[in-house]
């Protein structure tokens, strides 16, 4: 009868191993590890005893492959990888447990870089935003926060206390040189710590501004802390509700707040992922998408060249790094981006249809939303939905608004909206 193989992962690197870490390795037939931990572990008081039974391995594809071929074989024996502090902390952990399933594994963490970090410089980490940049694109592919270092400067806005992962490529250096094209603001009395090979016998706390860390060059491992001062400021900024007096734009065309803010709603946008806003006009929902969540990657098409200039002009004025501009005219337009998860047509130049199923080819599932002014656009937004798959509901939105009339405010009705929603899987 085949045996249920269990893999043991354990975390090394900050503090001796537990009474249970130390049983697993001491009765681990094979141990994994990579050179650099191998290093590590040669500092432990259990390696001695367990040296003969160490393979090293590199890359996580062969670790992968070696873990495979250990599952499939008919005898006896335990297998443990050692990991770096806690494997679940965007660590090999998540890995294994998609790969193998949970009910196969055993995890026993070491403490995490983070907590060392912040512990190194006196500073509480319980209210810290960390993200990882560390590991190339396929680890990104698998982190649960998908920041690149481009958005870490709108992450800045939002958060006052950040740790970074890094890597050989994402490094502090090139980290604190996409801060420093931030706008001044966000840059002021920002304060940079690079812990650099934290647990080993020649860590270095390296503190510094923005400017001198974009000049030098850091020693691997390494964790970034990037702090600014809180300000009342910055604390009572807004995250949603933007004015239309407050985004450029042209005669008015624009997006009215209140329905801006249930089209937005409807849409329930994802933590991350990726929005066409389609007919942007302005990129005022663009711009309230990005701002609202950083980690979503949104892209505004819009065909008119002044309304570009407008959306690049409300980007660089409201700083949002997760929106990208592609000028043309849909549905051309969008054959070449990414598979979407969300999309919002604000105008669609007479080609609705065709947008709704370029839309429908590329996204397997999520959500479209459609601003339709006049009732022959309605029909033609729900026909399209409809033939495409999609559940649709429609919601027309009556706004008035105040307004002075011989000292006395009155209510002035705008024309209604009608926004259709159509959702599949």
């Amino acid at each position: 009868m085949q045996k249920a193989y269990k893999l043991s992962i354990v975390g090394i690197g900050y503090r001796p191993l537990s009474t249970r870490s130390h049983d697993i390795v001491k009765n681990a037939d094979t141990l994994l590890a990579s050179s650099r931990l191998l290093d590590v572990f040669k500092r432990y008081k259990e390696y001695e005893a367990v040296k003969d039974r160490i393979q090293v391995i590199n890359s996580v594809p062969e670790t992968i492959t070696y873990i495979k071929k250990w599952f499939s074989q008919d005898t006896s024996g335990e297998l443990v990888l050692l990991a770096s502090g806690d494997p679940f902390f965007f660590g090999i952990g998540r890995r294994m447990v998609e790969d193998f399933g949970k009910e196969r594994i055993e995890i026993t963490p070491d403490l995490s870089s983070m907590q060392e970090a912040f512990a190194r410089i006196n500073v509480p980490w319980d209210d810290a935003f960390c993200i990882s940049v560390h590991g190339g694109p396929d680890i990104a592919k698998r982190r649960a926060l998908p920041y690149e270092v481009s958005d870490i400067p709108s992450l800045i806005r939002k958060y006052p206390k950040i740790a970074v992962l890094t890597d050989r490529q994402n490094n502090p250096a090139r980290i604190a040189g996409e801060i420093g094209t931030a706008p001044a603001d966000l840059r002021d009395g920002v304060e940079i710590h690079v812990c650099e090979r934290l647990g080993y016998p020649d860590e270095h706390i390296w503190t510094g501004s923005i400017n001198e860390a974009a000049g030098m060059t850091f020693t691997e491992p390494n964790v970034m802390l990037i702090l600014r001062p809180a300000s009342e400021d910055r604390n009572l900024e807004i995250a949603f509700g933007l004015r239309e007096d407050e985004l450029t734009h042209r005669d008015r065309l624009i997006t009215k707040d209140e329905v801006r803010a249930v089209s937005i709603h409807k849409l329930r946008l994802p933590a991350k992922g990726l929005l066409w806003d389609i007919g942007a006009g302005s990129g005022s929902v663009s711009i309230e998408a990005a701002r609202i969540v950083p980690g979503l990657k949104v892209i505004a098409i819009e065909r008119e060249e002044e309304q570009v200039a407008r959306i690049r002009a409300n980007k660089m004025k409201f700083d949002v790094h997760n929106l990208e501009i592609v000028p043309g005219s849909a549905p051309d337009a969008l054959e070449e981006l990414g598979a979407p998860d969300r999309v919002f047509i604000g105008g669609s130049g007479g080609r609705l249809a065709a947008i709704v199923e370029l839309a429908s080819k590329k996204m397997r599932a999520g959500i479209i939303v459609i601003n339709a002014a006049t009732l022959e656009t309605l029909q033609d937004g729900i026909a399209a939905l409809e033939r495409c798959s999609f559940a649709t509901d429609v919601y027309e939105i009556f706004v008035s608004r105040s307004k002075i009339v011989a000292g006395k405010k009155m209510m002035s009705a705008m024309n209604p909206v009608f926004i259709v929603k159509g959702e599949r899987g």
